[in-house]
């Protein structure tokens, strides 16, 4: 862990190596780019050789769908649903709605949103089965409406995607899924291949490679952002309880190296409380050697001379996920405009949102919340504005678009509205 005093001679300095910004690593780009290329031109058979150079498994063309219906304990089942349940609705309430309205000249404009055909969900393998991200991705494609909604996510060298993960996307409602990851998927996605249809949008998060895939097809498919390694910064004061931030801190790097864990605080004695804590947590976890070279690299506690200092901060790096453990955390909240995500008060963990409390989790990382949303419901919708006049609304309109016609020496523009009248 690296530790930032407010006090220490190069401080501003050192508040620099905080910044992340959303660049491919060196050689992850060409990698990329001859990957898609091979893809679009030679569709499956490049797609499975890339899966099994990169440590998947050997499959045929006709193995990559998973048929298979997925069973899973009683216990699992109730766990998905809590979720889905509240993904679900909180889906359903932020979907766009149709509205019209009549303007200045009495004609009829509005706009209507409805839902893509097909879109592609990836959701990434590794160490640990995402199951959140299948409720948290799927379920907002289906709430949408979406007819197809085609996922790919990595198998197992075996060929088997977990069955955990299996159940949750079929619950969430996926109705193809295909045992593939990489930028290969994501170029199948895009370009569509013999066996996969290409979709219309992709989301979800993925590795450098499947991040820089998706900036690479972008215009050919619509894409959601560019979610890269996870992100908490933790807010805290001298009343937050220390064990409490620790643990805060710690569940965000189990999600491995690259990612950023941060504490802001006004309280010197807090920080270091924090750090006995962390050090403490972190021998009776599971995945601590894990946790160790992530916190060794990527961890910062820092102490900042006021409140109002924090909240510049964690606008400046633009956080994942910003935790507020202090006396006053609805204040400080109003206070923060760039995070993808707010968890506001002591009782209110990362975790929460991570699994179940409603918004989607995949949310934009790298300093990407300065510009963009997390993943919304209404990202599956197309939206279509549309214009009906009469008779009289065009009339009261026509002295307008002549003018404009006359500005932008176009005359065809201001004919094709005068000859109807």
């Amino acid at each position: 862990m690296q530790i930032l005093r407010h006090t220490d001679g190069n401080f501003q300095a050192a508040l620099a190596n905080l910044k992340r910004r959303a660049v491919p690593r060196a050689g992850v780009e060409g990698t990329v780019r001859e990957i898609l290329q091979a893809v679009l031109t030679r569709g499956d058979a490049a797609v499975l050789e890339y899966t099994e150079t990169f440590g998947g498994p050997r499959l045929s063309a006709g193995e990559m769908r998973e048929e298979r219906k997925a069973l899973v304990s009683g216990k699992t089942a109730r766990v998905v649903e809590s979720a889905w349940r509240n993904v679900h609705r909180f889906a359903v309430k932020s979907l766009r709605k149709d509205w019209k309205m009549r303007n200045a000249q009495g004609a009829w404009v509005g706009e209507r949103f409805r839902p893509f055909d097909r879109v592609g969900v990836y959701v990434p393998g590794g160490s640990a089965p995402l199951v959140s991200t299948a409720v948290m991705t799927v379920t907002l494609a289906a709430a949408a409406g979406v007819g197809e909604i085609v996922v790919a996510t990595p198998a197992d060298v075996s060929g088997a995607i977990n069955n955990d993960l299996l159940f949750a996307l079929q619950r969430a409602g996926a109705t193809e899924v295909y045992k593939i990851g990489g930028a290969q998927a994501i170029g199948a996605l895009a370009y569509g291949t013999q066996t996969i249809r290409s979709v219309q949008k992709i989301v979800g998060p993925g590795n450098a490679y499947v991040v820089e895939a998706k900036r690479q097809v972008f215009g050919q498919v619509s894409i959601d952002l560019l979610p890269g390694p996870s992100e908490v910064l933790v807010i805290a004061d001298g009343a937050a309880n220390p064990a409490w931030v620790a643990a805060e801190l710690l569940a965000q790097a189990e999600h491995g190296k690259g990612s950023g864990i941060v504490l802001v605080t006004d309280s010197g004695v807090l920080l270091d409380a924090v750090r006995g804590e962390i050090e403490s947590q972190c021998a009776s976890l599971s995945r601590r050697e894990h946790l160790v070279g992530v916190l060794s690299q990527d961890a910062y506690l820092v102490e900042v001379r006021s409140m109002s200092e924090a909240v510049d901060l964690c606008n400046e790096y633009a956080p994942e996920h910003c935790a507020i453990l202090t006396a006053d955390a609805d204040t400080v909240a109003a206070g923060i405009h760039n995070a993808g995500a707010l968890f506001i008060g002591a009782y209110s963990p990362v975790a929460a949102g991570d699994f179940l409390a409603g918004p989607s989790h995949t949310l934009p990382t790298g300093g990407g919340a300065k510009s963009f949303p997390g993943l919304m419901a209404d990202m599956f919708q197309r939206r279509t504005s549309w214009v009906k006049m009469d008779e009289a609304s065009l009339r009261k309109s026509l002295r307008v678009i002549e003018g404009f016609s006359a500005l932008e020496g176009l005359d065809a523009h201001g004919q094709s509205a005068s000859i109807r009248l």
